[in-house]
């Protein structure tokens, strides 16, 4: 069976997306590639935020929004009104999954809580992302991307030496908190098979973002000490690191002392295989500061494409440091179905990074593009919940929808 005729393993859930921004929408939308229906609830006035994180555009829309909704139904509930939060407690009655990412206490607030739910849906998979977790000191802080990260230490360990820490180049507490969220959502629907119940399923982005330090944390638990920034140094490998080539850079990563001779062979530089300071690995880390200039010197002298050719006939570990768009348009993610392309009806042909995960057996459905602001809302209402054109038109009239 082909993608394009797929219903995805998820297929016949139902989620209800409370989420904005990223960390909730880059997890409804990971649900969606999987075959779920997602029908995403927004503001009527204005929606989620990232359709005003702009520039660049596409179309009219924002590439940004575009970026992590795709799969999903768009309906403009103004939940200040009490009918539109009957028609989202009507809703809730035909779902299998919520997902939010308010404050803490702030679905509570309009009457949408976990207790709530579970009272009336106890077979709900309720799932939450909050930026410190709902309990302890920082519970009431905003989850912000950029905080996370230098809350968890990751910026503390990304730079050189001698720069200030950096955050990384992708929102990577925001997309890892999402991961881990629909790991979550995934296990709690496994346990309800047998249990035939739901639970509340939370993730806090700092703590998702902890668990990435693996090594790091476990290093400090080991001796004390905390990681320092080290660039794009290994902290026991050498040379395992980045070089600049005659028109570009590049990663080279030898990781043992039989690629090191193969690699000294590989760069002409059999002088300095046996030398007694970098024939073995011990004594490449120790004379780090001596052997990478000198490597530098050496690598300086062809070009990115002409190194990694050497280095590749040679089996060393190599790659190029590519920009966006050179892995936007290479041939190994286009040839790997890797790029997903979807008609919008304002913003054209609409491409993103497709879902890297694989089934052979229920392979994903071909995807749908993000929706405009309320695209669905007449769908749902009718559609979902039976509602008549009156009803519908009186919601409007309301305010409510």
């Amino acid at each position: 069976m082909s993608s394009a005729d797929a219903a995805g393993p998820l297929a016949g859930l139902r989620v209800i997306d409370l989420t904005r921004v990223l960390s909730g929408p880059f997890c409804t939308m990971t649900l969606g590639d999987m075959g779920a229906e997602v029908i995403k609830v927004e503001n009527p006035s204005g929606g989620d935020d990232t359709r005003a994180f702009a520039p660049p555009y596409q179309g009219d829309q924002a590439a940004y929004f575009l970026s992590v909704n795709r799969n999903k139904k768009s309906l403009t509930l103004n939940l200040k009104e009490e009918g539109a939060k009957d028609v989202l407690w009507q809703l809730i009655d035909t779902a299998d999954i919520i997902v939010e990412n308010f404050r803490p206490g702030a679905a509570a607030r309009l009457g949408f809580g976990y207790e709530a739910v579970a009272a009336r849906r106890p077979e709900m998979i309720y799932a939450s992302i909050s930026g410190f977790g709902d309990t302890g000191p920082d519970a009431t802080r905003p989850g912000y991307d950029l905080i996370v990260q230098g809350e968890s230490s990751m910026m503390n360990i990304t730079g050189a030496p001698d720069t200030p820490p950096f955050k990384m180049g992708t929102s990577i507490a925001d997309m890892v908190s999402g991961m881990a969220l629909v790991q979550g959502i995934l296990a709690a629907l496994y346990d309800r098979r047998v249990s035939n119940k739901g639970q509340h399923v939370k993730v806090s982005m700092l703590e998702a973002l902890s668990a990435l330090l693996t090594y790091h944390a476990s290093n400090y638990f080991a001796t004390g000490v905390s990681s320092e920034r080290r660039g794009n140094a290994h902290p026991s490998i050498v040379p395992y690191e980045t070089f600049e080539a005659s028109d570009g850079w590049l990663n080279i990563a030898v990781g043992n002392d039989n690629q090191w001779g193969t690699f000294c062979q590989a760069i002409d530089r059999m002088d300095i295989k046996d030398h007694a300071d970098y024939a073995l690995a011990p004594d490449r880390v120790k004379n780090r500061d001596e052997l990478i200039p000198l490597l530098a010197d050496v690598l300086r002298q062809k070009s990115r494409d002409d190194w990694i050719a050497v280095l590749s006939d040679a089996g060393i570990p190599c790659g190029a440091i590519r920009t966006v768009g050179e892995i936007c348009e290479s041939e190994t993610l286009k040839q790997r179905g890797m790029i997903w392309s979807m008609d919008h009806p304002s913003a054209g042909e609409v491409r993103n990074i497709a879902n890297p995960i694989e089934l052979t057996g229920t392979p994903f459905p071909k995807p749908s593009a993000p929706p405009r602001l309320g695209e669905h809302t007449d769908d749902v209402l009718r559609d979902v919940l039976g509602f008549s054109a009156d009803k519908i038109a009186a919601l409007k009239d309301q305010g409510a929808v």
